[in-house]
């Protein structure tokens, strides 16, 4: 079992202020794989602190030696990549396939968006007779989700190093190795010491202090809209600037028009990946009442050939969720959805035959859902997909649009007008025509209760500047 009971605070690795451990489960075997160390506000008050002592020299340092900091941040993370596959496969349950080519991936990702952005980023312009300036915004804290942590550790992380920011991160305590990996790359790295600061804990003991640390600029959060809003809170007594990627339930409307077959088999299998554990999953699939029958035979011939098993087998498949927690969840919403009436037309629940230890679930899919269903209305974060028929474009938009969410939406046509049209009335922050896929460059994030602010890319710098007017 792995020992990863330390903190790394101001370019070393320390030991928690008080010892309180916590052991770390792999979901696919139930076994502990690891023990981490749970912090404290006294662990945050020390690596704030070195972060604050680091600011003024790292926000100063030119672009130049920040792309040549990044740059063999990069070297070291593709020299270890593989480890990081394993590490996530291990924590979280991916499929090591998954965990390799879309996981892991994800550093190698934002660390080579946020190089190529810093390279071209304006962060000075003249405007009359004023001078224009951004500037990186301080020390920054960093709370990251367990369903793809190294994404959503190097999409915060990369950008606030290349804008000349220090920070704090507190990985998820149930998918900690990889964070932990992470860190020692970084440290590898050579960043001046006190620039990355990495602290594990909970929610309320490590979180909370994050959030409401005085010597904290802006916070930076990606999990539940129900946690978004504690952080939020936290954050209000001290007004500093909070960035939130939270909660989904994205719409994926077929229409008539569309190839069938593509639009209803691409969307069940873009909602089962990562065992349905992303926040943009399109978990909704409204169809077009012509080919309603024809889309439920679709996706019921499609989840009946995705397999479930072995995370570290190779190839595409499902592994397990996350946790004992997240498989309660689920298999409650399964059968929340049977008694509320919608149509079980695959899957259901209990695990697969022959997986009785770890937290498999079978791909299930429902028929007959109305919008107001719980199943149609709540975060389910499991391959579990709600079909719902609709009748005209206008009714489409009214089912997509109604719910607190906005991050995600997807719709298949071959109207071009009806795309535009579409397109411009689906309220949320990214929108996917014919299941085309995002790239590292595009902005990540939503509206309403799916958050604030945008990561990825250059717009993953706008949070983490501030904008200084100089007049002469």
């Amino acid at each position: 079992m792995k020992d990863l009971r330390k903190f790394y605070i101001n370019g070393q690795w320390v030991d928690p202020l008080a010892a309180r451990d916590l052991t770390v489960e792999n979901p696919a075997t139930e076994e502990m794989i690891a023990t981490i160390s749970l912090g404290a506000s006294g662990d945050v008050d020390a690596a704030v602190a070195a972060a604050k002592a680091a600011f003024p020299i790292y926000s100063q340092i030119s672009v130049e030696e920040r792309i040549a900091l990044m740059e063999k941040l990069l070297e070291i993370y593709m020299s270890r990549i593989d480890e990081v596959a394993v590490a996530i496969s291990m924590e979280m349950g991916a499929p090591i396939s998954l965990a390799t080519e879309a996981q892991a991936e994800t550093g190698r990702g934002h660390i080579t968006a946020a190089i190529e952005s810093l390279k071209e980023y304006e962060f000075e312009r003249q405007v009359g007779n004023t001078r224009i300036v951004k500037e990186p915004i301080g020390v920054c804290g960093f709370i990251t989700p367990w369903n793809w942590p190294i994404n959503q550790i190097s999409c915060k992380v990369a950008p606030a190093l290349a804008t000349g920011c220090t920070m704090v991160l507190k990985p998820s305590e149930i998918a900690p190795i990889s964070g932990y990996l992470f860190t020692e790359i970084m440290d590898q790295a050579g960043f001046p010491a006190g620039v990355y600061n990495m602290v594990n804990g909970d929610g309320p003991d490590v979180g909370a202090v994050i959030s409401s640390h005085p010597d904290v600029d802006m916070v930076s959060f990606t999990g539940s809209t129900r946690a978004g809003i504690l952080v939020a809170k936290a954050a209000s007594e001290t007004v500093k600037r909070v960035t939130q990627e939270l909660g989904g339930k994205s719409p994926n409307i077929i229409f008539e028009d569309a190839d069938l077959e593509t639009a209803v088999s691409g969307g069940v299998i873009n909602m089962m990946g990562n065992t349905g554990q992303s926040c943009n999953a399109p978990s909704r699939m409204l169809v077009h009442s012509s080919v309603y029958d024809q889309a439920v035979e679709i996706a019921k011939q499609t989840a009946a050939q995705v397999e479930v098993g072995d995370p570290m087998k190779e190839g595409w498949h499902l592994g397990p969720l996350s946790s004992r927690i997240q498989f309660d969840k689920v298999q409650a919403l399964i059968e929340k959805g049977i008694d509320e009436g919608a149509q079980l037309v695959a899957g259901g629940p209990g695990k697969p035959e022959g997986l009785d230890a770890g937290y498999f679930v079978k791909p299930t899919i429902f028929a007959g859902v109305n919008n107001q269903m719980t199943i149609a209305r709540e975060e389910i974060f499991g391959p579990v997909l709600t079909m719902i028929p609709f009748d005209t474009e206008e009714q489409a938009i009214e089912i997509a649009n109604d719910t607190p969410y906005g991050l995600a939406a997807y719709f298949s046509t071959t109207d071009q007008e009806r795309a535009k049209r579409v397109a411009s009335r689906l309220r949320a922050g990214m929108i996917s025509l014919n299941s085309a896929s995002q790239d590292y460059a595009a902005p990540f994030g939503g509206y309403k209760q799916s958050g604030n602010g945008r990561e990825w890319g250059e717009y993953g710098f706008d949070d983490f500047l501030e904008i200084k007017g100089i007049t002469s």
